[in-house]
């Protein structure tokens, strides 16, 4: 792997009104943050409506909350299914509307379900009506429910009328990315209402479940498509190291956890610790320490001209904004940005008017705006 290229965040302050502004310098270009909103404690999930309001995941406390980018005001909307809120990794996830959700008002939210006992993952599909959730439809329930309350993956994407979507390997039970029947460390591709497509990898494997299509994954909570190729990529988090930008494909084996990149949290090897293995992906590209990366989106806008086409992840171990420049299929340069912000990137998105919003832990909204 190539070696990080690294550059200091360059604070310099200006004035407008009255107000003390923090203007970053990149290799590229400038910019400041500007608070959208805050009080959302974590928020996983992040999408726009047609009508330029953001929808946000606020995961631990279970909300969906209407967010007006031009005032900062919040609406809290009503009717939500539940999720299980306990600790660990789940809540409310991801959200994303339909592509076509001006004319059928779709809206896909996917969520942590069940108690302190036994829980999954499960999405659902429903409609918006002023402030209330109306017309929810339960289209996937993963398998299995298991008592850890980590590792629920769960971010999706709609391409071309399917639903794509990513489930972790439940921290415990990381031997199940490796067997076909069950939906742990894997990537799955239903269509939009639901049900299974027939051309699907293992569909006539009667000892696979037949919404798989890749597997051997950890934790992906970053998933996407390229803007020109629709080619669709995902992030996912390694142990003590080695968390993984891959490019996805049907049917392909990702190697957690008979590769790996990293070690245990107890520094032992994760199983023989090896790195490679014949059948078995590597990645485009993999990060040792790690970032914990979470979110991630190609820059398609008019706004950063520089940074048109670079994939843009959060980080929340390394508390920064990671821009990685791609040519043919592989990395060949990563700037780490806000690296003196200090704050956990959990979700990044491209709004409509072409500039990149971030969504932090602790509960803020923020826009780049280029100087």
């Amino acid at each position: 792997m190539f070696p990080i290229f690294m550059l200091f965040v360059l604070i310099s302050i200006s004035c407008r009104d009255g107000e003390e502004l923090l203007v970053y310098q990149t290799e590229e270009l400038n910019f400041k943050l500007e608070k959208v909103t805050d009080s959302v404690h974590i928020p996983f999930g992040m999408a726009f409506l047609p009508n330029g309001k953001m929808l946000v995941t606020n995961r631990f406390a279970g909300e969906l909350i209407q967010i007006d980018v031009n005032s900062g005001e919040k609406n809290k909307l009503r009717r939500l299914p539940k999720s299980f809120t306990m600790a660990g990794d789940g809540g409310a996830l991801d959200i994303l509307p339909h592509p076509d959700h001006a004319r059928n008002g779709w809206i896909y939210f996917s969520h942590s379900i069940g108690d302190s006992i036994n829980s999954t993952m499960a999405i659902d599909r429903f409609k918006i009506i002023e402030d209330s959730i109306v017309n929810v439809q339960r289209i996937f329930t993963v398998f299995p429910f298991y008592q850890s309350p980590s590792h629920y993956g769960s971010r999706m994407v709609l391409k071309d009328g399917y639903l794509f979507f990513t489930m972790g390997d439940r921290y415990d039970l990381m031997d199940s990315a490796q067997t076909l029947d069950n939906h742990l460390g894997k990537v799955m591709r239903i269509h939009e209402d639901g049900r299974v497509p027939n051309d699907n990898p293992f569909v006539d494997d009667e000892n696979a479940k037949p919404e798989i299509w890749s597997y051997g994954h950890r934790n992906p909570q970053g998933l996407t498509l390229h803007p020109q190729t629709k080619e669709l990529w995902l992030h996912e988090h390694g142990p003590k190291g080695g968390d993984e930008l891959n490019l996805i494909k049907p049917g392909l084996n990702y190697g957690w956890p008979i590769i790996c990149h990293g070690i245990d949290y107890d520094d032992t090897p994760i199983g023989e610790g090896i790195t490679h293995k014949e059948g078995m992906e590597q990645p485009v590209h993999y990060y040792t320490p790690s970032i914990a990366p979470s979110g991630m989106e190609f820059y398609s806008g008019n706004q950063y001209n520089n940074w048109k086409g670079n994939l843009f992840i959060g980080a929340m171990a390394l508390t920064h904004l990671n821009r990685l420049v791609l040519e043919d299929g592989k990395v060949v340069h990563e700037e780490r940005i806000l690296k003196d912000f200090g704050k956990r990137i959990r979700v990044v998105r491209q709004g409509p008017d072409g500039l990149l919003y971030i969504g932090v832990d602790g509960g803020a909204i923020y826009r780049l705006k280029p100087i």
